[in-house]
């Protein structure tokens, strides 16, 4: 008996989910559908990372890099010997995202 209310709950779930499921078919050429998706968006996706998202970055980077001369000035204050590494890694990385508008482009091909 248990067994027989176990199978009827199994078939009645099997039928709710096939009736429930259906299938996902592409109508069309999906490839080209994408790729006119991407050409409506292109100038619009450039025009906010070039006015939104590497300014924000820069001004991270730049707020960072200060902050980090500040603390590596004191360092060299209280211990005698200044330390580089972390100033230049922050600068290489500022003068990068700086640069990074003007080539970044051409690689992604707008």
């Amino acid at each position: 008996m248990k067994h027989k209310k176990y199978i009827c709950l199994l078939a009645a779930v099997l039928l709710l989910a096939a009736l429930c499921c259906t299938p996902a078919l592409a109508a069309g050429d999906v490839a080209s559908a994408v790729e006119n998706t991407w050409q409506d968006a292109a100038s619009q996706i450039k025009t906010v990372v070039d006015n939104v998202v590497f300014p924000a970055l820069d001004m991270i980077l730049a707020i960072a890099f200060f902050v980090k001369l500040g603390l590596s000035y004191f360092d060299y204050r209280k211990h005698g010997q200044f330390e580089w590494t972390g100033p230049v890694i922050l600068f290489v990385c500022l003068v990068f995202v700086l640069l990074a508008p003007t080539y970044i482009w051409g690689i992604i091909g707008l």
